[in-house]
Parts: structure tokens; C-alpha cells; sequence
């Protein structure tokens, strides 16, 4: 982990695999992830913590399955949105885009359930930053 601040322009043209993020930096006991997207990603679950996603660039949508039934939620750049612990979900992409997610240490890319997962999908805890 670096000292030094971290441009994200730089850390995103530092690799071109999708689905495959980065770690930038740690909070506490959090990483902050860049990942580059596009297509589809898989529908998982993270059961013990929140996922937040926050658009760099292009247009992220997030599939949700909630009690109330299955919804999309559209993000254009510059936005954030928290998918709750739990809650079932799935990141696509059609255009790609470049993204910024938080969470613990140690989460896996497609939760604690997921179904069967496409060879594109990097299955990591994230990536060290390699620039």
C-alpha cells in the first residue's frame, strides 16, 4: 500500500482486465477497489456487508432481486449507490464503464452466492495496484 496519493486515471489505465478490480487504497478494515466493466457480471450476494458502487465513467446498472421484486437501478457518472447486505444482485454494463466500490477487506468479487460464474468474471478479493 502506497503513502502517496493515488490518481485514479492512472490506476485505471494501469490494466484492461474487466470484471478484475484493483485495490487502490484501504479504510479501516475497507478496500477501495477500481474496476473496469462491461457486459454482464453475475447474479451474487454479499450476506454479512453493504457493496458501494460509485461511477468513474459510463453507465453502470445494478440489477436488484428485493422482496419487493426485481428492479433495475440505472447510474450515470458521478453516482453512488449502496446495495444493501443480502440483497441479491447483478452489475452489467452494455457500453462499459469504469467504477469505484467499497468494501471489507477480504469480499469476494461475486459474494458468498452467486450463481455459476462466466469465464470473464475475475472471482478475486481484489488485485494489488500495480503502476
Amino acid at each position: 500500500m502506497t503513502t502517496e496519493p493515488v490518481a485514479l486515471a492512472a490506476a485505471l489505465a494501469s490494466f484492461d482486465d474487466l470484471w478484475s478490480p484493483r485495490i487502490v487504497t484501504r479504510v479501516n478494515d475497507y478496500d477501495v477497489r477500481v474496476a473496469k466493466v462491461q457486459g454482464v457480471h453475475v447474479w451474487h450476494a454479499h450476506h454479512d456487508t453493504d457493496e458501494l458502487f460509485l461511477v468513474l465513467d459510463g453507465e453502470l446498472h445494478i440489477a436488484l432481486r428485493e422482496e419487493a421484486g426485481e428492479r433495475t437501478v440505472v447510474l450515470p457518472r458521478g453516482s453512488v449507490f449502496t446495495v444493501p447486505r443480502g440483497v441479491e444482485h447483478c452489475p452489467s454494463s452494455a457500453e462499459g464503464a469504469s467504477i469505484m466500490v467499497l468494501e471489507p477487506t477480504g469480499t469476494l468479487t461475486v459474494g458468498d452466492s452467486h450463481e455459476e460464474v462466466p469465464d470473464h468474471v475475475d472471482v478475486t478479493t481484489g488485485r494489488p495496484l500495480a503502476m
